[in-house]
């Protein structure tokens, strides 16, 4: 009798300890939004995993303690304070990002959009031994602030790539991949022991576009010239001192001291942190709209089915384009796509979508990190593609395969006997390799729908096949190269998007729209629910390193039962 009152009290002290939590968050998300005081600075964290867009979700707030940093969120204070009187200026408190270039170019433009108001922005960094695109983010602030006793790390852009052969080898697994065509490298990581030619050209393209990228914006601005930063970076390593010195920080400063740049003589100023000022509605900072213009996240890997956490479900996507599609209040829409690509299927589904989506209002594309294969696929539905510089789209082509595990499981001792109906019927079986013709087979069914995705390509961007084509066979580009060879329209980010989607809804520039955002928020019983559940095992290692790109690729490979033919990207382009 005893234990089962102890364990009914603990029962009872557990639901009221969650019940606690969730009212607190609830009181946080519900409660009035806070009073920004005048002449108040902006304080923005950047550091740490940095997602394009973090859904409304109460049990990411009670679990994490709020919202994940976000591109949207910043690139929205930011929209917001650029015309909020009670805001002087913004603090960006920078340390390691989780995330690509694009998301950083992202911010960048968005404070150089804040800087053109009139008011300042500063940002202060403490330690940043490897810190090259926080440091080309940093550069679009009037002046950069390193701590005392900090050190600066430029060292440039590359690195390993892992390849997983040899162990796969040992291990007694073979990977069985058909691909079009030779610059369609996902595979490669299983398949080669090191760069073939065309990976390595790929490659040596993406880094090198980038760099260049990098070179120029920096020397822009910090007066310099090209050589003379190509030069800091080979030094790499820069002690506060010599960082001010060499011209790349402005001031050594304390956190406090750097605060107190935005005081003025009639008193001290006060901070706003990000996640208070979120919490302020555009129309009260001054951003008043009437017309709607819909702003859609798709984010991640594209599947089949329902969206998990940060993937792309074809049956959840086309849900949200079709609504879009019937609300006579949206004007158009933007689309910020983040996706390395997945299911051929699918994301030809979502393209059907956002064509008929496009017959009735404008489409507009905004390509974040990454936007290749499927995830160039499903932009080829909209009317305009905008990207940054640095972001990876392309990768026209298609794999499909499978592993044979026989050899590991022969010396495990794992035996298998089969009854089947139909000469092919095992042909993805992992207790066996495919012979010859089935290799031949499967490539016939990948050439097939790598057509299909050259004829896709070459009517949405008025090209002829044939020129489509050179530009295909799996190749990834940067957003600059993109632009250049016609796979895009125009360089820019999301504030661009929204510019040329106004254009084309026939809205006049200088009128405001308000933005109606995609995903909303989900369900609070939606833990209870099997999307949840699959989401939380597929969020995915994070980090980096051969470990982690080992998880990926297995994370990757254990999907290949979902979809056989996939439009994705290579791994460990980072």
């Amino acid at each position: 009798m005893k234990t089962r009152s102890y364990v009914l009290i603990l029962v009872l002290v557990f639901f009221a300890l969650i019940a606690g939590a969730v009212l607190a968050v609830l009181y946080d998300w519900f409660a009035r939004p806070p009073d920004v005081p005048a002449a108040a600075y902006l304080e923005i964290p950047l550091a740490g995993a940095l997602v394009d867009f973090a859904e409304p979700n109460v049990w990411t707030a009670l679990l994490l303690g709020g919202r994940p940093l976000s591109v949207h969120d910043v690139w929205s204070a930011l929209r917001k304070a650029a015309v909020d009187s009670r805001i002087t200026g913004v603090l960006l408190r920078l340390g390691p990002l989780e995330c690509d270039w694009a998301k950083c170019a992202e911010i960048r433009r968005a404070v150089l959009r804040f800087r053109a108001s009139g008011k300042k922005a500063y940002a202060f960094i403490e330690e940043a031994p490897e810190f090259d695109k926080e440091y080309y983010l940093a550069t679009a602030c009037d002046r950069i602030l390193l701590h005392p006793l900090g050190w600066l790390g430029i060292t440039g852009l590359g690195g390993p790539v892992p390849f997983f052969k040899k162990a796969l080898d040992k291990l007694g697994v073979r990977a069985e991949f058909e691909q079009a065509e030779d610059f369609k490298t996902a595979a490669n990581a299983f398949t080669e022991e090191k760069f073939n030619p065309a990976h390595r050209e790929m490659m040596e393209s993406i880094v090198g576009s980038r760099f260049e990228e990098y070179v120029r914006e920096v020397a822009s601005a910090r007066g310099k010239t090209e050589p003379e930063v190509k030069a800091l970076v080979d030094r790499a390593f820069f002690h506060g001192e010599e960082a001010v010195e060499a011209g790349l920080v402005d001031a050594l400063l304390y956190e406090d001291e750097a605060a107190a740049l935005f005081d003025s003589r009639g008193g001290r100023s006060r901070r706003t942190t990000l996640a208070e000022y979120a919490r302020v509605s555009p129309e009260s900072a001054g951003l008043k709209g009437r017309r709607r213009l819909a702003l859609m996240y798709l984010q991640g890997p594209i599947h089949g089915g329902a969206s998990l956490t940060r993937t792309i479900g074809s049956e959840t996507a086309g849900r949200w384009l079709r609504a879009a599609r019937e609300d006579r209040a949206i004007a158009a829409v933007v689309l910020r796509v983040d996706s390395p690509g997945g299911s051929a299927v699918a994301s030809d589904s979502i393209w059907r979508e956002i064509a008929l989506l496009g017959k009735a209002k404008p489409v507009v594309v905004s390509m974040s990190d990454l936007a290749g294969s499927g995830g160039y696929w499903i932009a080829l539905g909209a009317a305009k593609i905008l990207a940054q510089p640095q972001t990876l789209t392309g990768s026209i082509g298609v794999l499909a395969g499978k592993f044979d595990f026989s050899a590991l499981f022969a010396r495990l001792g794992v035996t298998s006997d089969t009854v089947a109906r139909g000469a092919r019927a095992d042909v993805f079986s992992p207790f066996r390799a495919m012979t010859p013709e089935e290799r031949g087979l499967l490539k016939k069914q990948v050439l097939w729908i790598y057509e299909r995705f050259l004829a896709k390509t070459a009517e949405s961007r008025t090209m002829p096949v044939e020129a489509v084509a050179e530009l295909a066979k799996g190749r990834v580009w940067t957003g600059r190269q993109a632009q250049e060879a016609g796979l895009i329209d125009e360089i820019g980010g999301l504030e661009e998007a929204v510019g040329l989607a106004k254009s084309l809804a026939g809205i006049p520039a200088e009128e405001e729209v308000r933005l109606v955002v995609w995903p909303r928020g989900t369900s609070f019983l939606f833990p209870l629910s099997g999307p949840f559940v699959q989401a939380a095992l597929r969020r995915g290692p994070r980090g980096s390193g051969p470990a982690a790109e080992l998880l990926r690729a297995l994370d990757w490979a254990g999907r290949l039962d979902e979809d056989m033919v996939w439009a994705v990207m290579p791994l460990a382009l980072r």
